[in-house]
């Protein structure tokens, strides 16, 4: 059925959770965890989703999505009573990728720790034995990537008939990656008359799809435009020459506080982080090449503080929330507009503020404007060499270079999840790319030739 037209927020003092419905138990937990008011999203979603509603959420990346479902689920779970049974999940939160399957995990775990509710998370790249144990064992939230939950139903270890609420987060992401036609057959597989709620930051084709097809009367509330980017976000384009890109990437991430530096390839992010790894800064690599326990371990290393510098490919542009990253810097501008936006969300996010810098050569100069301007954004060009002031404007603090010996990188594969379900070497070490910068040094100047135009394909079950 058609969804309404949108809610938009008002400006009337938000409300608290307990006001919105939330119960004490929650409360407490959300207390300790410094979260004492809603975001807007929150406050807006909560009062439909917990009164039994379809809903229909958006907002922006960073706007407290997950709080907005997660509080919703446990507190109508807690609420229904119904028993655990073996293999069938009470709730189902459907999500793109592994990264966000764990980070919402996390967040969901202590608050249902405090209602006596078990959660598990179902993704690829990780053996298959453990999750079925888990499901076998009963569940009452489950945090599922697509393509693993579909090879679960399927062999019936999973049965998806008991679900009571069903969450899509990230419905667009999940679009733009080819997971539509296995989301609808889970979906199919779940009651007709169960609660959905359907989170995303844009409304596109596909996301409408799943709205007509699988949610009745929604709901909908959007908290901003699909295109908004955070108010509190400074943009940046560096016009540099190509052999100036390393120098200057150098200078920003050598800054105090964390930055995310995202490559269009995993190749281009594996090169990139060996590369100033050799120049001294401290830098870990995230992308679908790495098995899981690398992934795990080394945006772990980055939440954690042991490295200050993340280098990604889009896999980190949509879920993946660390506090207190200063600095997002485009090292390879980005294919589209919405990718722009999501990966300039890992900065600035629940009100904080945030530096985003986009390296632009010359030949990158009608692409780069074209996508600032069907991202809404206004940004600040300026062409400079290394040294130049505006460098320390952008990233400012104290300069440190630390020499490092060269280690290998750990759990690297080169194509889909190996057949063990990604068991493999375990150093217990983030996977930080280290080599010589001589042998690293990609051709044709810097990290210029770190991309293709291809966009990373993505990966059954989550990348």
């Amino acid at each position: 059925m058609a969804a309404r037209r949108p809610h938009q927020t008002t400006s009337s003092p938000a409300p608290t959770f307990a006001e919105l419905g939330v119960p004490d138990a929650l409360n407490r937990v959300l207390a300790t965890s410094g979260v004492d008011r809603p975001f807007p999203i929150q406050a807006a979603t909560l009062p439909d989703a917990l009164a039994g509603r379809d809903v229909l959420g958006r907002g922006r990346t960073g706007s407290g999505k997950t709080y907005a479902f997660v509080l919703a689920v446990l507190t109508r779970l807690a609420a229904s009573r119904t028993p655990r049974r073996a293999g069938r999940p009470r709730a189902l939160i459907l999500v793109p990728t592994r990264e966000l399957a764990t980070q919402i995990d996390s967040v969901m775990a202590p608050l249902a720790q405090a209602l006596s509710l078990r959660t598990m998370t179902i993704f690829g790249g990780v053996a298959a034995r453990p999750q079925i144990a888990g499901l076998r064992a009963g569940v009452d939230v489950l945090v599922a990537c697509p393509g693993r939950l579909a090879d679960h139903v399927g062999t019936g270890a999973a049965h998806l008939d008991a679900v009571e609420i069903t969450v899509l987060d990230e419905a667009d992401h999940m679009a733009d990656l080819g997971f539509l036609p296995t989301v609808r057959r889970l979906l199919e597989q779940t009651p007709r008359g169960g609660q959905r709620l359907l989170f995303s930051a844009t409304l596109d084709a596909g996301v409408d799809v799943l709205v007509r097809r699988f949610l009745t009367d929604p709901a909908v509330h959007s908290v901003d435009s699909g295109l908004s980017p955070v108010t509190a976000m400074a943009h940046h384009v560096l016009h540099v020459e190509p052999s100036d890109r390393f120098e200057v990437l150098v200078e920003l991430t050598a800054a105090p506080g964390r930055t995310v530096v995202f490559t269009r390839t995993k190749r281009g992010a594996k090169t990139l982080a060996r590369r100033l790894v050799a120049a001294g800064v401290t830098a870990v690599e995230l992308h679908g090449n790495l098995a899981q326990g690398a992934r795990t371990r080394n945006l772990q290393a980055f939440a954690d503080g042991q490295v200050q510098t993340l280098v990604a490919t889009d896999i980190a542009a949509r879920g993946i929330h660390v506090d207190d990253v200063a600095l997002v810097v485009h090292a390879d501008p980005p294919v589209e507009h919405k990718a722009y936006l999501h990966r300039s969300g890992r900065t600035a996010r629940a009100g904080a503020a945030g530096t985003v810098v986009t390296l632009m050569t010359d030949g990158q100069v009608p692409e780069v404007r074209e996508l600032t301007r069907k991202a809404g954004i206004t940004a600040t060009t300026t062409r400079l060499r290394p040294g130049d002031a505006l460098l320390r404007e952008l990233a400012p603090g104290e300069r440190t270079l630390v020499p490092r010996p060269v280690t290998p990188a750990a759990d690297v594969r080169h194509d889909a999840p190996p057949a063990n379900g990604g068991r493999g070497r375990r150093s217990g070490k983030p996977a930080t790319a280290a080599a010589s910068s001589t042998r690293s040094a990609p051709a044709r100047g810097g990290v210029a030739a770190f991309s293709a135009r291809a966009r990373p394909s993505a990966r059954r079950g989550g990348r």
